[in-house]
């Protein structure tokens, strides 16, 4: 098919193939040819990533909610600044 766009090949290799198979499982109604899979992987892939950094934040947010006040009066009043006072200017 004529296209301007670029196009990409992909050797088939152990890790790939592994994917396909893995992808023919999980969506078998795109199973029809393999690379209908590579793209539906690709797709997946992306919205993977795009979603990520969101995803971590959240799970950030929740560990500092969780762990928030758990040091509370391990250290001494004044221990930052006379930590601070050790060091060279």
């Amino acid at each position: 098919m004529p296209t301007s766009r670029p196009r990409h090949t992909i050797t088939e290799t152990d890790d790939i193939a592994r994917a396909l198979d893995a992808a023919a499982r999980r969506w078998p109604d795109d199973g029809a040819t393999r690379s209908q899979l590579l793209v539906r992987l690709v797709r997946e892939g992306l919205r993977a990533i795009e979603d990520r950094p969101h995803e971590d934040a959240a799970r950030r947010r929740a560990a500092v909610e969780q762990t928030r006040g758990a040091l509370t009066g391990v250290y001494p009043e004044g221990y930052l600044s006379r930590l601070r006072d050790e060091w060279p200017a």
